[in-house]
């Protein structure tokens, strides 16, 4: 029998390999890292040939087919710009990569060049990047669904040709082709993707389905209430697709400057070369100036005061297991103030496992007794529950017994026959209810009062233990709550599509107080929407389907990557690799330590900036002092950022509680 779990789309390590191959074929067709990847290969083979003092024709050369192939599309862009009266960077590093280049330093100019070309291909690859993924979402729900005509045959058809009043037939180890009401049948129906819940849900006659969950064991008769342009999933694909859209544009710090600072230097450039020569300079002194004042005013060491800093928090971030996607990203991680957390497969672990064994009285049995039998007759079945409570059995080294005439029931369980005694494990509402054992079901309230999922176990009919599973907490999971609760003054928020008893009784083991629960796609969005219209800064911490459109309508989002969605992965702003909870507040806080070091190294670059401009307007600042000024606050900057690789600038996670 298929395993629920198995119908997930979880494809070989081939199919990765494959799939991550088409994905940089995919990304190489994009123009931008076209162009980037030819600059940077045309500049590092021109560099050597510079440095060991080859040909001048030759570097020249390559330096030249640098600029020409990484400058001209940032250049063309920039110069549409203008036409719309906006001047950006990209056209102003392109003029002065040409300026240094026609006074000789053209591996200053090629420089500039490489690093804006780089800088926008990555912007483009991972704009690239998720709309793929986004995309791929859709292929969530099925192709074609089996609807049933009125004189009761079948016909299989593309699911949207389906429309609301139509019936559908979902066998076992289907996905559901559209959302809609069961009108006949039982199953367990794994939801995952929708709600985040971690166990398959029992569906029978009246509850609702949404398109894209796994059908179990059970077959059910569907009837559709949706056009299936208006499926939950297809909604999670307009509402990642539209807060990307709608997300306010992010920028570095610097880049908030950046208008005025290229319109002032373009004018004072120009003003630099036409003043002395309208009083009787001579052209080539006035160019020589003008140009030595554009590189000694270029924003080279600005541009080096930011980025050095991000870059090396981002390689620091990575080899501690956090992958952040951008340096926009760092910048923004660290200016949070408050934090919304999922609670499966981010709080928890997202793996259910037997938390509590009760043997009831008079049944004879220990915990290990119990354990072994129910692990037997659960031992055939692929359920969610039954692998825990068979993974519980091995932990412990308890044999396991063979079972004959075993059968399962979708949303009553199992029954099979263990050394001579018919042995039932299931939903505890049906089969302790059936019995009239009143103790067996105070053990059940009391567990589910615990937030645990209650399963009965009978022995020829009679009640004799019931089962506690859960999903288990991450061991950090509090001490992170307590450290982000310090970073941004504020309890971390619970967004969780889970039940309402299951959510605050977890919210409580690690200090959370608000506890939104139940909670559709949608309905995180909306939060998440609420605090940002208050102002509010949000970082969303979570790892599914229905946690990406909250992760893309944040101020910053973090996916946990071991079970992470790939949309998830590819929507949220950085990736949590390692899957330790405890490195959210790290990269927090790195993040606020490389904006200091920013603002550190603006404040430097620019007093040397002011100076060299100085000395370039008062007296005449010779161009290699220039370039040397220059280049040597451009050094000074780019060493004091590259500090945040050292192992001690990432903070020490905080311990788990014992």
């Amino acid at each position: 029998m298929p395993s629920v779990l198995d119908q997930r789309p979880a494809p070989p390590v081939a199919a990765h390999r494959s799939s991550a191959i088409r994905r940089r074929t995919r990304l190489l067709a994009l123009p931008e890292a076209r162009w980037a990847v030819a600059a940077l290969v045309l500049f590092l083979t021109g560099l050597p040939v510079h440095l060991l003092g080859g040909p001048a024709w030759l570097w020249g050369t390559l330096f030249a087919a640098t600029c020409a192939t990484g400058g001209w599309e940032p250049g063309w862009e920039g110069l549409k710009a203008l036409r719309d009266k906006t001047l950006d960077v990209d056209l102003l590093m392109v003029v002065a990569a040409l300026g240094a280049a026609a006074i000789g330093q053209v591996l200053d100019g090629a420089l500039l060049i490489v690093i804006f070309a780089t800088s926008g291909a990555l912007e483009a690859v991972a704009t690239a990047r998720t709309a793929d993924s986004v995309r791929g979402l859709l292929d969530l729900a099925p192709a074609t669904a089996t609807r049933l005509l009125p004189d009761g045959t079948e016909e299989t058809v593309e699911t949207e040709r389906l429309a609301v009043g139509n019936t559908i037939l979902v066998r076992p180890g289907e996905r559901v082709g559209a959302d809609g009401r069961v009108i006949d049948g039982a199953s367990d129906v794994d939801q995952a993707t929708i709600t985040g819940e971690p166990l398959p849900v029992a569906k029978q006659v009246g509850d609702g389905v949404f398109a894209g969950t796994v059908n179990g064991t059970g077959a059910l008769r569907v009837q559709v209430e949706r056009d299936p342009s208006d499926s939950v999933i297809a909604r999670i694909v307009r509402m990642v697709e539209e807060a990307s859209e709608t997300k306010a544009p992010t920028q570095l710090f610097i880049e908030k400057i950046e208008q005025r600072y290229s319109i002032g230097m373009v004018a004072a450039t120009l003003a630099v070369f036409a003043i002395p020569l309208a009083f009787g300079d001579a052209l080539s002194a006035a160019l020589l100036r003008a140009m030595t004042f554009m590189i000694v005013a270029s924003p080279c060491a600005v541009v080096l005061s930011t980025m050095p800093p991000l870059l090396s928090a981002i390689a620091n971030a990575g080899r501690h297991g956090v992958l952040a996607k951008s340096a926009v990203v760092m910048e923004r991680l660290g200016r949070i103030d408050t934090v919304a957390l999922d609670k499966t497969g981010t709080l928890t672990e997202g793996t259910p496992r037997v938390t509590d064994l009760r043997p009831l009285p008079g049944s004879g049995l220990d915990q290990d007794s119990l354990l072994m039998l129910a692990a037997s007759a659960e031992h055939p079945s692929e359920h969610p529950l039954a692998r825990a409570v068979v993974a519980a059995a091995r932990e412990r080294g308890l044999p396991l017994t063979g079972v004959e005439d075993f059968t399962s029931a979708p949303g009553r369980g199992v029954t099979a026959t263990v050394d001579g005694r018919t042995v039932t494990v299931g939903a505890p509402a049906r089969l302790l209810d059936a019995a009239g054992h009143q103790p067996g079901r105070a053990v059940v309230a009391e567990l589910e009062e615990a937030g645990r999922t209650a399963v009965a176990v009978l022995r020829d009919q009679e009640p004799v233990g019931v089962l506690g599973i859960a999903d288990r907490l991450r061991p950090d999971a509090a001490a992170t709550v307590a450290a982000l609760t310090r970073l941004t003054g504020r309890t971390p928020i619970l967004l969780t599509g889970d039940n309402e008893r299951a959510a605050r009784h977890l919210a409580a083991e690690v200090g959370i107080t608000d506890v939104r629960a139940g909670l559709l796609p949608q309905d995180k969005v909306a939060a998440v929407q609420e605090w940002e219209a208050q102002g509010r800064r949000v970082l969303v911490v979570g790892d599914g389907v229905n946690d990406a459109p909250a992760l893309a309508a944040a101020h910053s989002g973090i996916a946990m990557g071991k079970a992470g969605s790939d949309l998830a992965l590819e929507t949220a702003d950085a990736v949590v690799v390692r899957d330790e909870l405890a490195a959210i507040p790290s990269i927090v806080q790195l993040s606020r330590t490389a904006r200091r070091f920013v603002i550190r190294n603006l404040a430097l670059a620019g007093a040397f900036i002011a100076v060299l401009v100085a000395w370039d307007l008062i007296g005449a600042l010779p161009l290699p002092l220039g370039v040397a000024g220059h280049e040597g606050s451009t050094v000074i900057v780019g060493l004091n950022g590259l500090r945040l690789l050292r192992e001690s600038a990432w903070p020490r996670p905080t311990k788990p509680t014992a």
